[in-house]
């Protein structure tokens, strides 16, 4: 069996870190967007698994005296991968209402 020279061993590693630094760089990272008004979601303006959203647009709506008022908003630009509310159920402060899958 023929011995592999410094070099090529060298080569391989530097292909091996490259590789693995990309992946880091360009990973998917998972954002969850939190309510900021509480009260019963609407299912006016919910947004839906697999819609693809920008950054302030508008994911979930409650029912308000004054009318339906915007309670999460977008914290990045991608694609929903889970919607962890639903129309008629009672939404707090502070709860995250979705995950979004926000590419680099």
């Amino acid at each position: 069996m023929k011995k592999m020279s410094w070099k090529v061993i060298s080569l391989i590693a530097i292909v091996v870190v490259a590789l693995g630094a990309y992946s880091i760089a360009f990973a998917d990272t998972i954002v969850k967007p939190t309510a900021t008004l509480s009260g019963v979601v609407a299912a006016d303006g919910l947004v839906k698994v697999g819609a693809y959203v920008s950054e302030g647009q508008v994911l979930v709506q409650v029912k308000t005296v004054a009318g339906l008022m915007p309670a999460a908003r977008a914290n990045g630009t991608g694609k929903v991968t889970e919607v962890y509310v639903q129309a008629g159920q009672n939404l707090t402060s502070g709860q995250a209402v979705a995950a979004i899958s926000v590419g680099r």
